[in-house]
């Protein structure tokens, strides 16, 4: 989970928690808790950062899901309300920016209905070294359609008793992008 992180791994809980602990008061990035309904425990933490009101843009990242979160619909609707608010405040983009060689965090996007832009190389270092960033967006005029397909998925009836989804995002998104 840490490797495609600037923070982390950290050597103990404590240590995680002294990194954790100023984080409320972070403007940009501005982090958000993900916690489950059901249990009202914490799962995993996102954030918006280089948030650009007058440019319109908002990046959603330095996601933190935990194994509770991962590949649940949990987090694809966390990562949906991210969106949804972001467009709800005005944000005409949304981004996201992943260390290229993440391979998970390229798919997601992409299954999310992200559209990759491009490769900026050598856009920063961490860890000692350098790396390339795989860029993502949504566009306010791509949302509707994006948040419809995304709304469809999320309903419960597209999951069976044991939690399985009944339809992909994939079809769900299609149907809704020609229906809106």
């Amino acid at each position: 989970m840490w490797t495609y992180l600037q923070s982390g791994p950290f050597a103990s809980l404590d240590d995680y928690l002294a990194w954790l602990e100023p984080r409320p008061a972070s403007e940009d990035p501005l982090f958000f808790a993900i916690v489950d309904a059901a249990t009202g425990q914490a799962t995993g933490l996102g954030s918006y950062l280089r948030i650009e009101p007058d440019a319109g843009s908002v990046e959603v990242g330095h996601l933190q899901f935990s194994p509770l979160l991962q590949r649940t619909p949990a987090a694809t609707e966390a990562l949906y309300l991210l969106m949804r608010n972001a467009f709800d405040l005005g944000y005409r983009r949304c981004e996201w920016k992943c260390d290229a060689l993440n391979a998970a965090s390229r798919r997601a996007a992409e299954r999310l209905g992200y559209t990759f832009e491009g490769v900026f190389r050598q856009a920063t270092v961490y860890k000692g070294r350098n790396r390339d960033t795989a860029w993502y967006s949504v566009l306010e005029s791509e949302w509707p359609a994006l948040a419809a397909g995304l709304h469809a998925w999320l309903q419960p009836g597209n999951f069976d008793d044991s939690g399985r989804q009944r339809r992909p995002l994939a079809e769900c998104r299609g149907e809704a992008r020609w229906t809106t």
